[in-house]
């Protein structure tokens, strides 16, 4: 992993992310920090969920452009975070929900150097 990079996906959320793709098209995520379904990376169509001024693009993983409430970076804007996929129902309004797993978001902090 490079520790530059802001975001990264493991190699199962990369193919939960090609899976999507064929059946959806092009995607985005989204974390908002909100309470509920906010918490965690919510998949959409690309173009369904409208960025604002307090959304912070922090990278793409599988071609998929990833953006984090300001307030939420404020907390995490000194860590890596690696969204990762387990069993389980995530947020309602993400489209990994009908596949029984959900997206989840594990996080390191960056090296000092």
């Amino acid at each position: 992993m490079n520790a530059a990079e802001k975001v990264l996906a493991t190699d199962a959320a990369l193919k939960l992310i090609e899976r999507l793709q064929a059946k959806y098209g092009k995607l985005m995520f989204h974390q908002s920090g909100g309470c509920c379904d906010g918490s965690s990376p919510m998949c959409y169509p690309q173009g369904e969920f409208l960025i604002g001024d307090q959304d912070v693009l922090l990278g793409e993983i599988g071609e998929c452009p990833f953006y984090m409430g300001k307030a939420q970076y404020e907390y995490w804007k000194h860590t890596q975070l690696i969204i990762d996929v387990v069993e389980g129902r995530g947020g309602m309004f993400s489209l990994e929900g009908p596949e029984g797993v959900r997206f989840l978001t594990r996080s390191r902090l960056f090296p000092d150097s």
